[in-house]
């Protein structure tokens, strides 16, 4: 069967953004595989925890600013500039070994260089691709966002940590080249075109338009899945280690099998999404009430083996949420002409809040131990059901029996 153009152009496009977030997300994982070996060789678990929040504070703000420079400079230079400097920086950072706080600053600014792509990447699928190939396209770099956590972990099963991240430098590198490239051939054929659509002049139009396309809600959905995706999933090693009892190579393994089977929930996001009639908020919230669920089973199941299963369940259904808003909500806004701006602005606000709960997760590790931590997901679980809640469906039911 011969695809039409359209189609066969989204998958070209699709590829390339897809391989680009697969390096990006290989890095972002990397420190999370490698903590059980850093812990092993004597750093702290608050310097650890220190060093990845100021990280995700780098990335979400690089989110909110990278962002909004994204509607004005070529997706290409975006894309391309952010995988080569977080290469230089993910290769430096081990070796700083004079003075602690120069690495953490050194790690930040990887989050700030990987902050650079998102956004951008975002912005041009939706504007090259015809809605119906955008979400599959999306749903590419997705579950490469996903991948990158079990190839991190493989990566941490077999090298030394330091090696790791060498490792995962030179991934970027060679992507930030082979970008640019193909990006440059891209745009000669015309497949990548910019400034297809454009904002309101005006910024309380752009506003409002925000707000009628309930932006708070999925802002405050994006906090909470954000906390999931990134926080629980960066101590999932360090918890398999230390709340079930295991070495810290068999750890890393774990995390790798652990991540690999996580990656497959943009697909199974978007299965249970058609299954429930392409009705986006009904689907994210069947999503929260299955992770509250396997949460409350992680709690009450103390065996390794059923433990991890049902919190990686518990993940996997939190970050089918995750996916259907970076997948279906952020690429619907392209008739908006502010994707890049409003896909950075909700990033900025999910890692913000993973920067700040991966702080005191690993005190609360320490202080009320892994058990009561469980409680504290679940609590975020709950919350996400809360939040999803059809309130607009009910308040119209309500006005509608008054008027009666």
């Amino acid at each position: 069967m011969k695809l039409n153009p359209k189609a066969w152009n989204a998958i070209k496009i699709g590829t390339l953004c897809s391989v680009s977030y697969l390096a990006v997300y290989i890095a972002r994982n990397i420190l999370s595989a490698v903590t059980p070996q850093m812990l092993e060789l004597g750093y702290a678990e608050e310097y650890i925890g220190k060093t990845s929040s100021l990280y995700f504070i780098c990335y979400a703000v690089g989110q909110l600013i990278n962002g909004a420079i994204g509607e004005k400079i070529k997706a290409k230079w975006m894309i391309c500039i952010g995988l080569l400097g977080a290469g230089i920086t993910n290769l430096v950072f081990p070796h700083i070994t004079f003075s602690p706080d120069a690495a953490m600053i050194v790690y930040g600014l990887t989050g700030f260089f990987l902050s650079m792509v998102y956004g951008p990447m975002t912005k041009v699928v939706s504007e090259n691709t015809e809605p119906i190939y955008t979400t599959r396209c999306t749903l590419g770099y997705t579950f490469a966002s996903f991948f990158g956590s079990p190839v991190a972990g493989l990566l941490a099963s077999f090298l030394v940590w330091q090696n790791v991240f060498a490792a995962s430098s030179t991934v970027l590198v060679v992507m930030a080249i082979t970008s640019f490239l193909f990006f440059s051939f891209f745009e000669r054929k015309k497949l990548i075109q910019y400034g297809l659509f454009k904002a309101q002049k005006s910024g309380s139009k752009n506003i409002g338009v925000l707000l009628k396309r309930k932006i708070v809600k999925f802002a405050l959905i994006a906090i909470i899945t954000g906390i999931v995706r990134t926080s629980v999933v960066f101590w999932l090693p360090t918890y398999i280690s230390q709340y079930l009892g295991l070495s810290a190579q068999l750890s890393a393994t774990l995390f790798t099998v652990a991540t690999l089977v996580i990656s497959t929930t943009a697909f199974i996001a978007v299965f249970i999404y058609e299954r429930l009639g392409y009705h986006l908020e009904k689907t994210i919230l069947f999503m929260f009430l299955s992770s509250a669920l396997f949460f409350v089973l992680t709690f009450l199941v103390n065996t390794p083996a059923v433990n991890i299963i049902f919190l990686v369940l518990a993940i996997m259904s939190s970050n089918g949420a995750a996916c259907l808003l970076w997948s279906r909500y952020c690429p619907s806004l392209r008739d908006t002409g502010m994707v890049s701006s409003a896909t950075g602005f909700l990033d900025f606000l999910s890692y913000m809040a993973a920067a700040t709960a991966n702080v005191i997760f690993a005190n609360a590790a320490t202080s009320i131990g892994w058990s009561r931590l469980i409680l504290v997901w679940l609590g975020l679980a709950i919350s996400g059901i809360i939040i999803s809640l059809p309130y607009d469906t009910i308040f119209k039911k309500t006005k509608q029996n008054d008027n009666t």
